[in-house]
């Protein structure tokens, strides 16, 4: 049998991440709405604690700790009935299964899951965007200046000649020295330049590389991004026009379609099976559902304060078997619901339908599948049923299902006699 193609998969997937986030945010709201006043309760009761522990004898700093051992325990039969609210939720949703599609029209229309527009990131090169900064101008220290020693003057500018050549020969000399280590000061500060210079350009050289690159790399996923749109949108076109000439893969494919927009609860997951024959008119379909040891069986949660513990009470076995049984029956009219309202073109004309659990056999250790409700109804006389006012046992009964005596138990359906077939006349 077929199991869900590419366009079911990707709906189902959109599907649950969407379901995920409304969870997750009504979830974290609740959360933090609840910690924000437990969190401004403790916060006022601890100043007041703390006020009165400041002027406290030893008798009133034993009524603070037992001040705080009760917030402690409040906050802890808070966590508690949190618990509970989140199991009452659970218990909603399963208990709602058919009532939850009713609100829905479960109509896909496939000119609808195309791309109409492809959206992509901003390009962000970050640094690379960023040109080096021009090289500041070289600039040299002036050169040095000779200052030769002052001419004598007087009597020292008779007899002192001899020694005022001398200091003018050793000014010389150190003026030449002070050039040549000016001339070597200037020669390294160019080539520390040229260098720098160099190394600036190989580095901006690289970065013009990269950017060139990143861009590159940027208008490759932006064009192969279009790429899938086109390829999504062609294989759409394909599914629409097979689907009007009644290909047997194209109706399967819509049926998954269909199917992944069937979002159960987290507790009680489902999945399917199906195959579409195009004589008959026909599709068989298969939903399997979780174990019975896999549903919440938790009556409430309690909090001992003795133990400093959540504990759990569970549920009567007779609840446990009622509910589990109705979810059994819901699946099976809400499937047939969900296909047969979904098909406006009638291509499907009858569902013959199991809902059953997949299992290690306890006799032999192999994996089976145990049918639960088995079913077979057609679209015509289906139609005519008013699903908000049904009991789902009824209707299975009505249309000659087998159905297990003990779905809790996993006991089969009863297939021996076949599957009888009616409609309301």
């Amino acid at each position: 049998m077929a199991k869900r193609g590419f366009f079911a998969e990707m709906n189902h997937q959109a599907q649950q991440a969407e379901k995920r986030r409304r969870q997750q945010e009504a979830a974290a709201a609740r959360a933090h709405a609840s910690a924000v006043r437990a969190a401004e309760i403790a916060r006022r009761k601890a100043e007041n604690a703390r006020a009165a522990t400041a002027r406290a004898s030893a008798a009133e700093q034993k009524a603070a700790e037992r001040v705080a051992a009760q917030l402690y325990a409040e906050a802890r039969a808070a966590e508690a009935n949190s618990m509970n609210v989140e199991l009452a939720n659970a218990y909603e949703e399963i208990d709602g299964l058919l009532a939850a599609t009713l609100e829905v029209d479960d109509y896909v229309d496939l000119e609808s899951l195309k791309v109409t527009s492809v959206e992509h990131p901003p390009f962000r090169p970050g640094r690379l965007a960023v040109p080096a900064e021009p090289m500041p101008e070289l600039v040299y220290p002036p050169q040095p200046e000779f200052v030769g020693p002052p001419a004598p003057t007087g009597l020292s500018g008779v007899f002192g000649k001899k020694k005022h050549q001398e200091a003018v020969a050793q000014a010389e000399v150190d003026h030449r020295q002070q050039c040549g280590a000016w001339q070597a000061h200037c020669q390294k500060m160019h080539d520390d330049y040229v260098a720098e210079q160099a190394g600036r350009e190989q580095a901006e050289a690289q970065r013009v590389k990269d950017l060139v690159e990143a861009e590159h790399t940027y208008k490759s996923e932006c064009a192969e991004r279009e790429a899938e749109a086109e390829q999504r949108n062609a294989d759409l076109t394909k599914l629409i026009n097979d689907l009007a000439f009644d290909v047997p893969d194209a109706i399967e494919q819509y049926v998954g379609v269909v199917l992944s927009n069937s979002v159960y609860p987290e507790n009680f997951p489902v999945s399917h099976d199906y195959a579409f024959d195009l004589d008959s008119r026909e599709l068989a379909l298969t939903v399997r559902i979780p174990e019975p040891a896999d549903v919440p069986a938790v009556k409430e949660y309690r909090y001992a304060k003795g133990k400093d513990e959540i504990t759990p009470s569970m549920l009567p076995v007779k609840a446990q078997k009622d509910r589990y049984a109705d979810a059994v029956w819901q699946v099976a009219v809400r499937t047939l619901h969900e296909v047969f309202e979904a098909d406006r073109a009638g291509k499907i004309h009858t569902i013959a339908l199991t809902v059953g659990v997949d299992r290690i056999a306890p006799a032999t250790g192999l994996p089976e599948t145990v049918p639960l409700a088995v079913v077979s109804a057609d679209m015509e006389s289906f139609g005519e049923f008013d699903l908000a006012r049904v009991v789902p046992h009824a209707t299975l009964t009505h249309l000659g299902a087998a159905v297990s005596k003990a779905p809790f138990d996993l006991a089969p359906a009863d297939t021996g006699s076949g599957v009888r077939v009616r409609g309301l006349g």
